[in-house]
Order: structure tokens, then C-alpha cells, then sequence
């Protein structure tokens, strides 16, 4: 029985290469001169630092227009508050979504059980695996998601025949 795995996963490698270049720009950028301006990848969060929001913005900016160059979909990134640090600096963390959530898996099966498509979703885990009979259904069913789905990255992994 053909399956296949929606997921939505971000190329880290190509995550982390931006980031080592946005901090390279930074430090070679005349306007972030003498400031805090700083950029950090841990875990799965970006942590943006500088004097003021407005910073904040020109580093978060940066880091877009780098991931995009390096083909990663801007919509992987979750952006928190400004938050205030000692004296007048601001940082900001970004998340970086991995994982579809729970609420998103439930949408994708709804999709699906309403689609009148001879397929099933099932979650597992931070994944949705959909199986059908025929090889054309889940060709259907993975567009179907694209559609109903715009505002989320996904991908499609794992496709057994």
C-alpha cells in the first residue's frame, strides 16, 4: 500500500550557514559599527542582539534575505517579542518551526477525510503519514495539502510505493 510523510522540516545546515554570514555582515557592515549588534543559532533559535528595535530589524532583515538565498522558506521562522536587556539593549529570539503541531495534523486529516480522496492520514509524531490504494491518490492528496495549507512549508518525505 503506497504511504508517504508530510513533514515540515527546515535544512538546518543551510539554516546555520546563513546565520554565520549574517554575523559576518554585521561585523563588516559600517552602520553596525561600535553597536551590540549580534546575531546567535542555538538549539533551534536564533537570538538577534542590538541597541534598539529598529537594529533588531535591519538584523532580522539580513537574516532573511540570506536564508532565502540559500533556499530556506522564510515561513520556517517564528518571531518572539522584542525583549529588554541590561541597560539599553534589546534582544529577540527567532524560532525556527520544525514539526508540523498537532492543530496542523488535525487540518491535514480534515482535508483529507473531506477531499472524498481514497486516502487516510494518520499523525505520528511531529509528522502526518497518509496511505491510499492507488499511487495517483496520493499525488492528489499532496497537491490537496499544498492548497489547503499555504501558509506552512511542507515537504513530502519517505514515499513508499
Amino acid at each position: 500500500m503506497p504511504t508517504f510523510d508530510t513533514v515540515l522540516e527546515a535544512d538546518f545546515v543551510e539554516v546555520k550557514n546563513a546565520v554565520d554570514q549574517v554575523a559576518r555582515e554585521i561585523g563588516t557592515r559600517f552602520d553596525f559599527k561600535g553597536t551590540s549588534a549580534a546575531i546567535e543559532l542555538k538549539d533551534k533559535e536564533i537570538t538577534l542582539f542590538g541597541d534598539a528595535d529598529f537594529q533588531l530589524t535591519q538584523v532580522e532583515d539580513v537574516l532573511r534575505n540570506k536564508l532565502t538565498k540559500r533556499g530556506v522558506d522564510a515561513r520556517f521562522l517564528d518571531v518572539g517579542k522584542v525583549e529588554k536587556m541590561g541597560g539599553d539593549k534589546v534582544k529577540q529570539v527567532v524560532k525556527v518551526k520544525n514539526g508540523i503541531s498537532t492543530e496542523d495534523g488535525k487540518k491535514i486529516q480534515q482535508a483529507l477525510k473531506g477531499s472524498k480522496l481514497k486516502v487516510q492520514g494518520a499523525i505520528q509524531g511531529d509528522a502526518v503519514r497518509v496511505t491510499g490504494a492507488k499511487r495517483d491518490d496520493l499525488q492528489e492528496a499532496m497537491a490537496l495539502i499544498r492548497s489547503e495549507l499555504k501558509d506552512l512549508p511542507l515537504s513530502f518525505d519517505n514515499f513508499r510505493d
